[in-house]
């Protein structure tokens, strides 16, 4: 597999996953249900991002892929300012 290959596969890995949670979770990035917490879109994916480095500095991954849910996380934050 060419780097081209592994990079477009990575970014389709990504989208999926993105689109596939965004479905089962009812868009909670873009329209949060706010039972807790009044903090916009972004504040709350950065909570989340913080999260996830926090998990990968410790060696902490729990059992997910924290690395795919931390690039998930960016790419939702990138969207909410770029829309």
């Amino acid at each position: 597999m060419t780097s081209a290959e592994r990079i477009t596969a990575a970014c389709r890995l990504v989208e999926s996953t993105l689109l596939h949670k965004n479905k089962v979770y009812g868009d909670s990035a873009f329209s949060p249900l706010r039972v807790f917490s009044s903090a916009d879109p972004q504040e709350q994916l950065r909570v989340r991002i913080d999260d996830k480095l926090s998990r990968l500095a410790r060696g902490d991954d729990a059992g997910e892929d924290t690395l795919l849910d931390l690039i998930g996380y960016l790419v939702l934050l990138l969207a909410t300012r770029t829309a």
